[in-house]
């Protein structure tokens, strides 16, 4: 079994299996081999049968939440958008959950095939660094998924029922809020799901480079032809497995892309949404909200902003590849030894071509970029929504004044 195998995979099990729960990912344990070929089939009918039930919890939360923004609308008479802009918002809790019930469905290989991948790519790695005395002694794997997902974890579930909850208004019931707050965190995990599997990525990478950065070291005071053909074997295992881990980010990049576009589409909505009721309550003195809004909006950013951030990382340490080739190039033992130094050029070759990207499907990637690129236009949408509204309004109190006039 894969996770029993990897250290890596059994350090991102717990996290994994709370996704599980979540009905976000398969659970782990139905990837390994084990002889209860029967009672897995069990486990995994009842897990399906678990899943379709928190789908219809989500459709249920969906069609509360639907009635409840149409009666407010109603209320606080503003039937103009905000109407259609609640209703889509809301309905997309619902699509985001078929969508990922779907992916699981249908890409439940292609997920067997990640965790294998790096269980394999891990054992290839550690061997081929014994030569060079193992693995550093960074901050280990454990405290870094801790610190990047762990404590966003605890912080999300804590804070996202806190600044919601009131949001709701009294148009939804006590029973249904608690639901509705179980969807909404839900939907947000999956982004942490995501943040585990890059974090896996991540932490191959830098041990290659490690392993990379051996070699320099060993490459300063080498003279010995001998040693120098060892060392170009060991490049190449470098360059072959560097290869492997790219093509683990294709796959990976394959199987959240429906996810992570239908979470940042939502998250994108839900600020324009929450900032649009905001500015419909500034009309009322007693709106005790308006620094929850504020809250949710933030947190559903800076939700966003971890996957992009952590990204953004690994893909930065992939990227130190070339500089580091291009080092080990002006030595001098490599400029007389011309195998190693065809090796160190084909290296360069590929890294230029197969550059590691985290993208969703080809329509944007997942960097500090593209981030900052979704902040401008959320804020542009957001000045474009309130010149209306002002608009609005302006027409509306016209209207009044000049009826009560005639």
């Amino acid at each position: 079994m894969e996770v029993n195998t990897s250290r890596l995979l059994a350090t991102a099990f717990p996290y994994l299996q709370i996704f599980s729960v979540f009905a976000l990912t398969p659970p782990p344990q139905s990837f390994g081999k084990t002889s209860y070929h029967r009672l897995k089939r069990y486990l995994m009918a009842g897990y399906c049968g678990y899943a379709l039930a928190i789908l219809a919890l989500v459709f249920f939360v969906t069609y509360v939440n639907i009635v409840a923004i149409i009666q407010e609308v109603e209320d606080y008479q503003v039937a103009d958008f905000t109407k259609v802009m609640g209703n889509t918002q809301k309905i997309l809790l619902s699509v985001m959950s078929i969508a990922n019930h779907l992916n699981m469905l249908f890409n439940y290989r292609r997920l067997g095939g990640i965790y294998k991948d790096i269980a394999d790519l891990e054992a290839k790695i550690n061997d081929a660094s014994q030569c060079f005395g193992g693995q550093v002694h960074r901050f280990s794997f454990r405290f870094r998924l801790a610190i990047g997902v762990g404590l966003w974890l605890i912080l999300l579930v804590g804070l996202m029922p806190r600044f919601t909850l009131l949001a709701m208004g009294p148009y939804i019931n006590w029973p249904c809020k608690i639901l509705s707050e179980f969807v909404l965190v839900m939907q947000q995990l999956k982004n942490l799901e995501y943040c585990v599997f890059v974090l896996l990525i991540h932490e191959l990478v830098l041990r290659l480079r490690h392993t990379l950065l051996h070699l320099k070291m060993e490459l300063m005071d080498c003279d010995s032809q001998d040693m120098l053909r060892a060392l170009s074997v060991a490049l190449k295992r470098n360059q072959l497995l560097i290869g492997q881990v790219w093509r683990l980010g294709v796959e990976l990049a394959t199987y959240f892309t429906v996810s992570m576009i239908m979470l940042f589409l939502y998250n994108g909505l839900t600020i324009l949404h929450v900032t649009n009721w905001a500015y419909i309550n500034t009309f009322y003195d007693d709106d005790c909200c308006r620094y929850d809004r504020f809250g949710t909006c933030s947190l559903l950013l800076i939700n966003l902003l971890l996957a992009c951030f952590l990204s953004q990382r690994c893909t930065n340490a992939y990227n130190s590849f070339p500089r580091i080739l291009h080092q080990i190039q002006c030595l001098p033992a490599v400029t007389d030894f011309r195998p190693l130094n065809m090796g160190i050029r084909e290296y360069s070759l590929q890294t230029q071509h197969l550059r590691l990207l985290f993208t969703c499907g080809g329509f944007f990637d997942i960097n500090l970029k593209y981030f900052g690129g979704m902040l401008v236009t959320i804020l542009g949408y957001t000045i474009i929504l309130i010149q209306f509204k002002v608009q609005t309004i302006a027409e509306t109190k016209y209207k009044s004044i000049y009826n009560s006039t005639t």
